[in-house]
């Protein structure tokens, strides 16, 4: 990197007011270290917490992560109830300093399906954080993109008049009424979308990076959004 990208700086006005993350390298991370796949999650959710804080402070106004999806019930289930006890320990240990950062907290996905503790847990700190204005956290959780699709539809007034519309899909999904992402960021390398915001990212700027979800943090998040701002946005046309 130049001696003049290595003192770039970010630029609030340019800022994507949305970014999703594809936290992906967990259990490769733990792997490496010769660690069980818990300890990738648990340093995982340490970095969540880092990212949210420099996204906030980055003028990022909404930050959707990749938490758990509909496919990862097919994982090994000690380490599903691991990733649902993580989940659980830190919505109860970062709801003070979450709701001291102004972070208003959402979910995406059928969190109905989820074990009744999970649904309590999200539900009880969702409370404590209402009225955030810092930024958005949106987690989705047991997810799935063609999924939200299909229950966006299966959502749609029986005897509606009329062709349906992208708004009225849109008014249907998960994430209504959050805006599409701008920016969406995959860690470890990987260069799929995982069945992730198929609707909404149709036209976000992609960044992926090598570095493990773990070890993503702020510095990392900060080379993402100078990466962003220096692109020249299109949207198809």
């Amino acid at each position: 990197m130049s001696k003049a990208r290595e003192k770039e700086e970010l630029d609030p006005s340019r800022a994507p007011a949305h970014v999703a993350v594809i936290m992906d390298g967990n259990r490769r991370w733990a792997r490496a270290k010769g660690l069980p796949a818990a300890a990738g999650h648990a340093e995982g959710a340490r970095s969540l917490k880092a990212v949210v804080a420099a996204a906030r402070d980055a003028g990022v106004k909404v930050l959707t992560v990749y938490a758990f999806s509909t496919e990862n019930w097919a994982r090994p289930k000690l380490e599903v109830r691991a990733i649902m006890s993580l989940l659980c320990r830190a919505l109860r240990e970062y709801a003070k300093e979450m709701k001291e950062k102004g972070v208003l907290l959402r979910f995406s996905g059928r969190l109905d399906e989820m074990p009744a503790a999970v649904r309590k847990q999200a539900e009880e700190t969702m409370r404590l954080l209402e009225g955030g204005r810092g930024i958005t956290l949106n987690i989705a959780l047991n997810y799935g993109g063609r999924r939200e699709i299909v229950d966006a539809v299966n959502s749609l007034p029986a005897g509606k008049s009329g062709p349906v519309t992208e708004e009225d899909i849109s008014r249907g999904l998960y994430t209504w009424p959050l805006p599409d992402p701008d920016l969406l960021i995959r860690t470890s390398g990987e260069m799929r979308i995982s069945n992730f915001l198929l609707w909404q990212t149709a036209y976000s700027e992609f960044y992926v990076t090598d570095t493990l979800w773990p070890d993503f943090k702020g510095p990392e998040l900060r080379k993402a959004l100078l990466d962003y701002q220096r692109r020249d946005r299109r949207k198809g046309t």
